[in-house]
């Protein structure tokens, strides 16, 4: 028994954004969108905290980590990783046509 009832993919988002907004933290170098990488990780971690994400949104929020990130390679690992715990939750449903 875990005594808990959290979903795993929630705790595992939780943890792939703490890494990287440690990582970020200790980044000594300043580039132009670091800002912008800061915020989205911070909504990433409040919607991780409150429970079921929208996945839209954890979507976006990745898109505009990844383009605020760009080619900082130290940052490379702790990307990829939210990546995946966003992956987790699957894709969102796509709205057909007439319906």
């Amino acid at each position: 028994m875990t005594g808990s009832d959290e979903d795993t993919r929630v705790a595992e988002l939780r943890t792939a954004v703490s890494r990287l907004r440690r990582e970020l933290a200790a980044l000594p170098s300043e580039f132009p969108d670091r800002d912008i990488a800061e915020d989205e990780l911070a909504t990433l971690a409040a919607m991780a905290a409150g429970g079921m994400p929208e996945i839209p949104r954890l979507r976006r929020s990745l898109l505009l980590i990844a383009g605020a990130i760009g080619s900082v390679s130290a940052l490379a690992r702790g990307l990829s990783g939210v990546r995946e715990a966003v992956d987790l939750f699957g894709e969102p449903p796509r709205d057909r046509p007439g319906g």
